[in-house]
């Protein structure tokens, strides 16, 4: 098995690469099984990510409307300790700025939406989430790993999205097209001390199925 770290400069077959945000509807296109925003966080951010105590970074799983995300995030920030900063500021701007973009693309009235710290090897194996689509933001850390599978084994060769670029994934509930082959997981970690901060956002179109 073979890892491409690093900037995005190349990627697995059916993925599409946006250079904005709107750019994540690729994500329609036939064959496209997953997309990326080719960006890279302001280096004030990310230092000041990297820089806090696991312990204060907000943790939720929480259905809102897209509407609300941004003071949701907030009130989150302010109960977990988070510091108030200019960057907390920027950083739950992109957060919601993200929220809004994957609400518009999968035309979702809710999303759900997680934010998690991660220090093991959670989900680390390959697959497909059973949902229509899942965006995945890693704030801090390694970032999602993900290959293309044939007849169900473990990609050959394993990709890994840089840290801040967030990612758009058909799940297996995807209405249209056949599925890809193209399996995710989160990168293996244990043991390194390494703390993940990650955002994942689902649509959700129906709230009463999901009580």
């Amino acid at each position: 098995m073979s890892l491409q770290h690093g900037l995005l400069e190349h990627a697995a077959i059916g993925v599409g690469i946006a250079s904005a945000a709107a750019d994540l509807s690729v994500i329609h296109k036939p064959g496209c099984a997953a997309a990326i925003w080719r960006r890279q966080v302001g280096p004030g951010l990310q230092s000041y990510l990297d820089a806090l105590d696991p312990a204060v970074f907000p943790r939720a799983r929480i259905m809102l409307r897209p509407d609300a995300v941004h003071r949701t995030v907030t009130e989150l920030c302010a109960a977990s300790g988070m510091p108030d900063t200019d960057e907390r500021a920027a950083w739950i701007d992109d957060v919601a700025l993200l929220a809004g973009q994957f609400a518009v693309l999968t035309k979702a009235p809710y999303l759900r939406l997680r934010l998690e710290v991660v220090t093991t090897d959670a989900c680390r194996k390959f697959h497909i989430d059973a949902v229509t689509a899942r965006l995945i933001c890693t704030y801090r850390g390694t970032g999602t790993q993900y290959g293309i599978s044939t007849n169900g084994a473990e990609p050959s060769r394993v990709f890994t999205v840089t840290t801040g670029m967030p990612m758009i994934l058909r799940g297996t509930l995807w209405p249209s097209d056949p599925p890809s082959g193209l399996m995710h997981r989160s990168p293996p970690i244990e043991g390194t001390d390494e703390a993940r901060f990650v955002l994942v956002l689902d649509p959700i179109f129906d709230p009463e199925e999901e009580v």
